[in-house]
């Protein structure tokens, strides 16, 4: 029995703050451009803010909330870490993007489950089912992108206004670059992400160019 390849494309990128409003400021200065109001993931303890990329894709400013319960696990994209911490401490960072597929199991398994395991959450009345690593820190800095599946028919650009922008590309820095090609290969996203290599141990970077009403942009991790 033969099966179609799933499907996949760029969802959406992640953008991590340590406090939501401070984080809606500074974004929406820097991209000239109004976020959504704020949602939140009860199994999660994070909310959110979002900002359409076009018909299909859309940038989230995600921080941990201060209102929520302790999640079930380490919270997504890092937010536990230290590491992370730091790096949103100035101001909201690139923490990595996610990709939506329409077989999510499939891709997993085919990864050898370096994603992590397969979560249901919610969103108001968004149903989603999305990769996590056991310990929430994003695969290979965030440069391999989290699986997302829409589990309803609807998707969050639906709901929003286009307000012109778009990402134009992201580019990032490994010292082994020739992993992540391969990671991004079997999830049929090689042509994602422009690749450079960086010294051993010099740690991982990325960046995505978004094009603004005020011309292009750099959000980086």
């Amino acid at each position: 029995m033969h099966h179609a390849k799933p499907s996949i494309s760029l969802d959406h990128l992640v953008i991590g703050t340590s406090d939501l409003n401070r984080g809606k400021v500074w974004l929406e200065r820097f991209l000239g451009v109004t976020l959504s109001d704020v949602g939140t993931h009860v199994r999660m303890g994070t909310h959110n803010r979002l900002l359409s990329l076009g018909p299909s894709a859309y940038l989230e400013l995600v921080a941990i909330d201060p209102d929520g319960a302790a999640p079930f696990m380490p919270r997504w994209f890092g937010l536990d870490t230290i590491d992370v911490q730091e790096r949103i401490a100035q101001k909201p960072r690139l923490l990595g993007w996610v990709a939506r597929t329409n077989d999510i199991d499939a891709l997993d398994k085919k990864t050898g489950g370096v994603l992590g395991g397969v979560h249901p959450m919610t969103r108001g009345d968004f149903k989603w089912r999305i990769t996590i690593p056991e310990d929430g820190y994003p695969v290979e800095g965030g440069l391999v992108p989290t699986l997302i599946q829409w589990d309803v028919p609807m998707h969050p650009c639906d709901r929003m206004p286009d307000q012109q922008c778009r990402l134009e590309w992201m580019e990032a820095a490994h010292p082994n670059p020739n992993k992540i090609q391969y990671l991004l290969a079997e999830l049929g996203l090689e042509k994602s992400l422009t690749l450079t290599s960086t010294p051993p141990y010099s740690g991982m970077t990325m960046c995505a160019y978004v094009r603004t009403p005020g011309g292009v942009k750099t959000l980086m991790s």
